[in-house]
């Protein structure tokens, strides 16, 4: 009882002035901290250790040194290493590894070629069937033979097995669906992998060969493209065993050979095996699979000799012509140019070449075997064609990386001789750069116009030319042009699939030049085209795609939503997955592009529709993780909206807002943060003095907080909203309303569980549970008691909850909650508070230090005292005596830092407290001694001295 009565007499602003930090003139002169340091270096010549006399010349250094040199004398282990190498032989090796660096650089294909990698998901994807496939099958799959016999028995069996090959010891499988295929393709290559690797080479090239059999058989012809790359992944495995078997024999003394070795350096056991394989391979006899595995092992000459692989190119492209299906000698060259990009991407003259033999053998495409073949296959013309693109596209490609304008112009010349001539167009267009095409883009629209309407499909040329202008742009002059010649065919296109593949590709390009109004036209043209018969269902990736492309060239939204289709645009988007992944897209776009806050009507009506339609795909199912996003994409939306001084028209909007987004709690809980903001702005416009006008408004604000929080489901989200709206409220003075809010979370700390859900785990709440009543009592010190409630009714209510709180048995925060209690009390008995709310008149002003409010508050702080002391018996067992002694400690600071210590009881409690804490030896004696010496500094200052007295009664007991 003896605490408050007596608590200190504080004067805020001299104390204030005490703990303010010494200020000392300084001279800076030449010293700025962020200068760089000049440190000099100390040369101490070597003594003897136990010397007393040393003699040190210091010289001031410019450049920067280390401080840490000295202490090693410049011998840091790192320099000795470097000083040890040879200086001549570091330098050569690092002359010779720049002179590779930069060969390669000039020969080698750099980053800007796109790899076969690339390609080959998109060709599998493409060239499929529904049809049933057959492979011949070796009796050599995945067979073990014993190992360890006899030399003669080994080379004796191998014979057979190759004799065998060729006698057709294989078996046929029908009827495989295309999975079955390619699953055996696989086991196929697995059994290559297993063969190697238990030493069964000749297995090995068994399998090799009958694989490249199979690129013979046209069958099942729309298959044929991704049996190809299938069937070549084996052959590049196969290449790859080859040549870093031959590559491990010429180790010497465990010494590899360099990447641009030379044959000199290549030991003879090595060479003859090289050619031992080149001899297997010529043995084959039939042409495709000898052609195939020699160009698989193209890279094993750089064994045999410097002009190997420049020999071989163009004998292997000779090799071609006698194949006489031109659909599997196209694909062919294209292996062939693969192989020949890999090992040697400088010798173009043989991939030119290459070409240049398709060009003469073109005609044969149109000839009467492959229209007989076509026939029997039920395959039409323009499907056909297709086929040929792959490969096409690919040895093009080639041909066209790093090369000169010359020969782009001198091929675009040659295809255009040659009737027919759409397919080699299409390839042209993909595989020359872009900026090529763009510059030409009107004669490649002549060009195009002029194709044979019956054979390579149109719309597929004005897809490649359009990709080209998404990359490049048209000369100025030709660009209308160009937009109308392209859309007059793509328009006319009856297949809705085709039709938007199409346009989808134009429609960039209309964006990229064009105004909203030919961006509006085009979509206008794609609503018509896609809504009969609900073809959109079928074209959601597309026309994502054209959404994805209009809103990164249209970020202005104001202009994007006054293209008048692009809303009716958005309603063909009526699965409900990819609506919502649509509206993800515009928000992000909006958040990302929008600079200023807005109030369009025409932007806020579209976007409140687009971010409901978010909002409505919520549901039980939705993840966390999908709901914070959306949430936050509409919060980033709310953030943007401002009507400026319009303060009710922005109120109305969050109040439509918060009844369009009531299932995401963190969109609830933006729009109070919102409504909060709004009434402070409201107070800061008015300077602090409400007009019955903005007095109204603000009660509006704050009635909508008080309803809204009540549908939040975080107990701590709240909490701490009915704290910062009730400070709000205080701060615009309404009392009452304030009043209201601070009731709201006295009665619900209560429902405060023990444990709580932080970022996905259980938590225990105490922490979170202090740290907010430590804010809230900040704030009671200024909240005026209510006329008709009784002396500080709010800090009863709140210590009688606090009391019947179920606090853990092994928690000390009940006692550090009253501690603080204290602190508030304390504050409440001084003549004016340290705080005020501006315009608000709180209890040291309503009271004027009243003897009746002053003993209120002392019998409060008798209950909170004997509380404290209460908790430090309990802890008196031998298991808690650490807690006692930390507690004991923690209360007598509180004591010292806001009770007056000329009171004998409240001495005689800081001396007991002091040696509680003492008692048991659990205190730190660092910190004991630091707080003794602190009352002994406080002791001088003025009005302090009987601190003197209370200091000589405070022992410091050894820890013994």
């Amino acid at each position: 009882s003896c605490f408050l009565r007596h608590a200190r007499s504080r004067n805020y602003v001299s104390e204030s002035e005490v703990c303010k930090l010494e200020s000392v003139p300084l001279d800076f002169g030449d010293y700025h901290p962020l200068k760089p340091i000049t440190v000099t270096e100390s040369k101490t010549k070597k003594m003897n250790r136990k010397g007393s006399t040393s003699s040190t010349s210091s010289s001031s250094s410019s450049s920067m040194m280390d401080p840490l040199s000295s202490v090693l004398d410049g011998t840091d282990p790192l320099s000795l290493f470097a000083a040890a190498a040879d200086p001549v032989t570091t330098t050569a090796t690092m002359d010779s590894t720049r002179k590779k660096r930069d060969k390669d650089d000039s020969s080698a294909v750099g980053n800007d070629f796109e790899p076969w990698s690339s390609k080959r998901g998109e060709i599998l994807a493409r060239y499929t069937t529904t049809e049933k496939l057959s492979i011949v099958s070796g009796s050599f799959s995945r067979k073990t033979t014993t190992t360890g016999s006899a030399v003669s028995e080994k080379v004796r069996t191998r014979l057979e097995e190759l004799d065998d090959l060729e006698e057709g010891s294989q078996k046929e499988l029908l009827n495989l669906t295309q999975q079955d295929y390619m699953n055996r393709i696989e086991e196929l290559n697995q059994s290559l992998k297993d063969a190697w690797s238990s030493d069964q080479k000749v297995k090995a090239l068994k399998i090799v060969i009958q694989c490249s059999k199979l690129l013979s058989d046209t069958t099942v012809i729309q298959f044929y493209p991704s049996k190809f790359v299938l069937i070549t992944d084996i052959l590049d495995t196969f290449g790859k065993l080859v040549y870093e078997r031959i590559l491990s024999m010429c180790v010497d003394n465990r010494v590899s050979l360099p990447d641009n070795f030379s044959p000199e350096s290549v030991n003879d056991t090595a060479k003859e095996t090289c050619l031992n394989w080149f001899f297997k391979i010529a043995s084959i006899r039939e042409l495709i699979p000898r052609f195939y595995v020699e160009a698989a092992i193209l890279k094993c000459n750089k064994f045999l000799s410097k002009m190997g692989i420049s020999e071989c190119l163009p004998r292997l492209t000779s090799m071609i012509r006698g194949i006489g299906d031109p659909l599997v000698a196209v694909y062919a060259r294209a292996y062939l140019c693969r192989v020949g990009m890999e090992v040697a991407p400088q010798l173009k003259e043989s991939l030119n070449k290459n070409f240049f033999d398709f060009l003469l053998t073109f005609k044969q495409i149109h000839g009467d075997t492959v229209q007989n073949q076509l026939v029997v296959q039920c395959v039409e013309i323009p499907l056909y064609l297709t086929l040929y693109s792959p490969a096409i596209d690919w040895i093009l490609q080639c041909i066209a990386y790093r090369a000169p304008e010359v020969l782009l112009t001198e091929m675009m010349e040659r295809c255009k001789k040659l009737g027919n001539n759409a397919l080699l167009l299409n390839s042209v267009m993909s595989a020359f750069r872009a900026e090529f095409i763009a510059a030409r883009s009107m004669d490649f629209i002549g060009m195009i116009k002029e194709c044979d309407e019956s054979g390579f499909p149109k719309h597929l040329l004005f897809r490649s030319l359009g990709l080209n202008l998404t990359l490049a742009d048209p000369p100025e002059n030709d660009r209308h042009q160009i937009l109308n010649e392209a859309w007059k065919v793509i328009t006319k296109l009856k297949n809705p699939q085709d039709y938007i593949n199409c346009a989808e590709v134009w429609v960039e390009y209309t964006c990229r030049h064009f105004t909203k109004r030919e961006v509006n036209t085009v979509l206008a043209d794609v609503i018509k085209h896609m809504t009969p018969d609900r073809a959109f269902e079928d074209a959601y990736p597309q026309l994502q795609s054209i959404i994805q492309k209009v809103i990164s060239y249209i970020y202005d939204f104001s202009l994007l939503f006054s293209v008048e289709k692009f809303l009716p645009f958005l309603d063909m988007f009526q699965k409900e997955s990819v609506r919502v992944e649509v509206c993800k897209c515009i928000m992000e776009s909006f958040i990302k592009h929008q600079q200023e806050s807005t109030k369009d009507p025409v932007i806020l009506n579209a976007l409140l529709h687009v971010c409901k339609t978010m909002h409505d795909s919520v549901n039980a199912l939705t993840l966390e993780d999908e709901k914070r996003m959306l949430a936050a994409l509409i919060n980033g939306f709310i953030k943007m909206v401002s009507f400026g001084r319009d303060f009710e028209q922005q109120l109305s909007f969050y109040v439509e807002a918060r009844s369009m987004f009531c299932n995401l709690e963190p969109v609830l809980v933006q729009l109070i943060h919102s409504v909060n903001q709004l009434a402070m702005e409201t107070r800061k416009v008015m300077k602090g003095n409400h007009s019955r006008k903005t007095a109204a408004f603000v009660r509006a604000c704050v009635a909508f907080c008080f309803i809204t929080i009540p549908s939040l489901s975080s107990i701590f989200t709240r909490l701490n909203l009915y704290l910062h709206s009730g400070q709000v409220a205080l701060a615009n003075q309404c009392l009452s309303q304030a009043d209201a809010f601070f009731k709201a979370a006295v009665s619900l700390v209560p429902e405060v569980p023990k444990m709580i859900s932080v970022d996905g785990k259980m938590r225990p709440s105490d922490a979170f549970l202090l740290e907010f009543l430590c804010n809230f009592f900040s704030t009671l010190l200024v909240v005026p008691d209510h006329p008709e409630q009784g002396v500080l009714f709010l800090v009863r209510g709140l210590l009688n909850v606090i009391q019947d709180y179920t606090w853990e048995d092994n928690s000390d925060d009940k006692v550090r909650i009253y501690t603080n209690v204290l602190h508030l009390l304390s504050a409440m008995t001084q003549e004016a508070y340290i705080y005020h709310v501006d315009k608000v008149d709180s209890n040291d002003t309503l009271y004027g230090g009243d003897s009746k409010f002053l003993a209120e508050i002392n019998k409060l702080c008798e209950t909170v005292i004997a509380q404290i002391l209460d908790h430090l018996k309990t802890l008196g067992k031998e298991e808690t005596l650490k807690r006692q002694s930390q507690l004991a400690l923690y209360f007598f600071n509180t004591i010292l830092a806001h009770g007056d210590l000329r009171n004998n009881k409240l001495n005689q409690l800081s001396v007991n407290l002091w040696n509680l804490a003492q008692k048991h030896g659990f205190a730190d004696t660092k910190t004991m001694v630091k707080t003794l010496e602190y009352i002994k500094r406080r002791s001088k200052q003025p009005e302090m001295s009987h601190f003197t007295d209370l200091a000589l009664r405070l022992p410091l007991q050894s820890r013994t």
